[in-house]
């Protein structure tokens, strides 16, 4: 049996939107009467279901035979995609070049070489106007193929005129690969190491980015190269923990679509990930009213009626939007009221279940637990916390892994479970043992909640006082900070010394943000 979230034909019919699904049942029915009935029978038998099971869809779609169903499911994978093709050609430059490239091509293979020519000068032009290069390098290439073959008698100098265009265009796609697979490279080291820990590290990605980082002059340079040159500082500089650095070249990142104002609707994925990047940077800043700017100027541009409207971009907002509202909430210090987002986030992960990879859910998982947390509680918590802990694949963000077994430890404390303590002491101990890098903060913090049972009540509050003058020390180390940013335990040890609500803590401190 095909599983519900792997099987691609059932992803598929279920990322449709409603225009789409009726803009499909009218493309099957031009299929025949047949064929069109049984094509229907299986879509509307997708669709009907929650989770895929093929014996509910032969049940459903009675005309289609269990020998034909493999056959029929490929096959209408494959119409679909050719309806959304013709649905959503008019919204997308690229398709409608690509169909141009074609039709060039069939009149080439009829010998009607100047015909071909001048839709292929059509291509280009329009390719270039987009800071499509690679179209037009192809377009190009075609052009230069059907001259250097047939005498076309088209214009004296042609041959060199082509040449240079190419070289040039090329150039531009050239530096465009090596920016863009910087970025690339970037973005793969994060994911695999992280931030950096300690000054080998810094000197090690600082050496590789330098060497791989192509001269550019970006008076001349196009949209795309001047947009990858930005993602690859962006990464950088986050890797190295240069939150300032990262947030002036995320600014620059989006300024570069206030310059280029019809990319926000072309390519209005990258904006909205640049708006994205730019208030994580501003997050880890505790630049607090330009954190607000910023986020109000993300949810503007979802409510903006001209904006092409996609189910990939829908998921991007959702997730976006939702996670720095959580954050703003936190920098505010305001759990409670946060709180109000959960249901409507929960609703909204189960929309986009198919299309959300387990590492964002686990993310969206530890800030509602966070959120639980603060306003105080901690049985809530503790059953967000859980689903990212009983996770199966642990190599997957090992470090929201430690910090959700760290906080759930916090959580038993201050619920006053101290049975269920001790077992979540040794289930942590055992996961720090495994992991591959520990940070001063985690050691410290977990020493201190495992000899908390023999600490007399009297002797608490110092033992609060002297944990956070650790962390302090710990935290001034500019590679020892990051983790503070997951976890904020010293507004939590400062809530115990003062016998008041952390919330209230990171309330008084928030007034001091600019």
């Amino acid at each position: 049996m095909a599983n519900g979230i792997t099987d691609p034909v059932f992803q598929l019919v279920k990322s449709l939107t409603k225009s789409e699904k009726r803009h499909f049942r009218l493309f099957a029915k031009r299929q025949g009467a047949t064929e069109g009935l049984k094509f229907l029978q299986l879509f509307d038998a997708l669709d009907s279901l929650g989770v895929y099971e093929e014996e509910k869809v032969l049940a459903l779609a009675l005309d289609v035979k269990k020998v034909q169903l493999a056959n029929m499911k490929a096959n209408l994978y494959k119409n679909i995609l050719s309806d959304l093709r013709l649905y959503h050609a008019g919204q997308n430059i690229d398709i409608q070049l690509r169909e141009q490239l074609d039709y060039a091509r069939v009149l080439y293979n009829r010998g009607l070489y100047q015909q071909s020519l001048k839709m292929l000068d059509k291509v280009k032009m329009q390719a270039l106007q987009a800071e499509m290069q690679h179209t037009a390098l192809e377009a190009l290439d075609f052009e230069k193929m059907i001259e250097s073959q047939y005498i076309t008698r088209s214009l004296a100098g042609r041959a060199d005129t082509l040449s240079e265009e190419a070289m040039d265009v090329a150039a531009h796609v050239s530096q465009l690969h090596k920016l863009s697979n910087l970025g690339l490279r970037m973005y793969g080291l994060y994911i695999k190491a992280g931030h950096v820990r300690n000054d080998e590290d810094y000197e090690a990605i600082t050496a590789y980015f330098k060497s791989h980082l192509p001269e550019i002059d970006l008076s001349t340079a196009g949209f795309y190269e001047k947009l990858s040159y930005y993602q690859s500082h962006v990464w950088y500089f986050y890797i190295v923990q240069d939150f300032r650095s990262a947030y002036r070249y995320a600014q620059k990142w989006v300024d570069l679509f206030q310059q280029y104002p019809v990319m926000k609707e072309k390519q209005s994925m990258l904006y909205i990930k640049g708006l994205h990047n730019l208030l994580a940077a501003l997050f880890n800043l505790l630049y607090y009213s330009k954190f607000k700017e910023v986020l109000q100027q993300l949810e503007d541009f979802s409510r903006d009626e001209k904006r092409r409207i996609s189910p990939n971009t829908e998921m991007l907002l959702f997730l976006y939007i939702d996670t720095n509202k959580i954050n703003l909430h936190f920098m505010e210090g305001r759990f409670t009221e946060g709180l109000e987002l959960v249901p409507v986030i929960l609703e909204k992960l189960e929309h986009f279940k198919l299309q959300l990879d387990p590492h964002r859910q686990l993310i969206f998982y530890f800030k509602i637990a966070s959120l639980y947390f603060g306003s105080g509680d901690n049985y809530k918590a503790i059953e967000y916390l859980n689903k990212i802990i009983r996770f199966k694949d642990i190599s997957l963000r090992e470090d929201l892994q430690c910090f959700a077994r760290i906080l759930n430890l916090i959580a038993h404390y201050e619920a006053g479970e101290d049975e269920a303590l001790e077992y979540q002491i040794k289930s942590v101990y055992h996961f720090l043992g495994k992991m591959n890098n520990q940070q001063q903060m985690q050691v410290e913090i977990f020493r201190f909640l495992r000899k908390l049972g023999d600490i007399a009540p009297h002797e608490l509050r110092d033992a609060f006082i002297s944990l956070k003058a650790k962390l302090e020390s710990i935290a001034a180390d500019p590679f020892e900070r990051r983790p503070f940013l997951y976890l904020d335990i010293i507004s939590w040890l400062e809530s115990k010394i003062e016998n008041i609500p952390v919330q209230e803590v990171i309330k008084r401190k928030s007034r001091t943000l600019k």
